[in-house]
């Protein structure tokens, strides 16, 4: 039973509410526009081969993990269609509320923000595909197209 109502949880739920955390810690909360300023500073720089530099930033790290964990809720699939209807609902409450701080918190008005709007987006959409996906001859169970 816990088990179910875990993986009914959006993933991609942890970098959003990562984003939502550093605002506060790096500046005044979700109405400060200068939070995201202080994401974009480097953390580390590494010396690339070719003479570069290549800096990272905690948004750049905050993106990544944002696709790590998009790639691992593709791959977790729901395992029943009722886990599936309340992973697919708690999305879409998500992608709302996404928009909802892009437009209305200046603190989620930024790049970083939006490409995290876009992941919960494309998971959506991946989330209809899948589970309207014709069942397998075979096993009866779902597959994508």
């Amino acid at each position: 039973m816990i088990r179910s109502a875990f993986s009914a949880i959006p993933l991609l739920l942890i970098p959003v509410a990562l984003y939502a955390a550093l605002t506060f810690v790096l500046g005044h909360g979700p109405l400060d526009g200068m939070a995201h300023v202080a994401m974009t500073r480097a953390l580390v720089a590494f010396r690339t081969a070719g003479g570069g530099v290549w800096t990272v930033s905690s948004s750049d790290l905050l993106l990544a993990a944002g696709l790590v964990i998009a790639f691992l809720d593709l791959l977790k699939g729901p395992k029943d269609r009722a886990t599936a209807v309340i992973n697919h609902a708690l999305s879409i409450g998500l992608f709302v509320l996404c928009l909802l701080a892009v437009a209305l918190a200046p603190a989620f008005a930024c790049s970083t923000f939006f490409l995290l709007t876009l992941m919960v987006l494309l998971d959506l959409v991946a989330g209809f595909i899948v589970a309207t996906a014709p069942p397998d001859v075979e096993t009866g169970r779902r597959r994508a197209k």
